[in-house]
């Protein structure tokens, strides 16, 4: 069954290096905490606000061990007045056997705002 794994982190600058740097550890830390092999992966949706325009995104997976053949696609998240800044999210369509209720979706730097409630969990998890 494909199942959907959450995930966005926080960057302090629109810089290439800082979000190609974040969106991998991101999406190192989606895998770690999930088991997720490349191959699992069908594919990979990632979205920036659009005030990170300095590089895509993909790039970081792309260059990944491993990661070369993932499709991954990059997008603009929708511009709403008063949203978090600088932020990356990633759905990595993984198959998966686990169940909703046993996937850790990740949240990292000021991003663990948005899903309080999941951050809790990746968390206790991550440490």
């Amino acid at each position: 069954m494909i199942r959907g794994v959450r995930g966005a982190i926080t960057v302090s600058v629109d810089q290439p290096e800082e979000v190609l740097k974040e969106t991998q550890r991101l999406v190192l830390e989606m895998a770690k905490e999930n088991n997720i092999e490349p191959d699992d992966v069908a594919s990979v949706i990632i979205s920036t606000t659009t005030d990170i325009s300095s590089a895509f995104p993909a790039k970081a997976v792309r260059t990944i061990a491993e990661w070369t053949y993932v499709p991954v696609m990059c997008t603009h998240e929708m511009d709403v007045p008063g949203s978090m800044p600088l932020c990356i999210r990633v759905m990595m369509h993984v198959n998966t056997v686990l169940g909703q209720q046993d996937i850790h979706h990740i949240y990292l730097n000021e991003a663990i705002k948005l899903r309080p409630d999941l951050s809790a969990k990746s968390q206790v998890s991550s440490t």
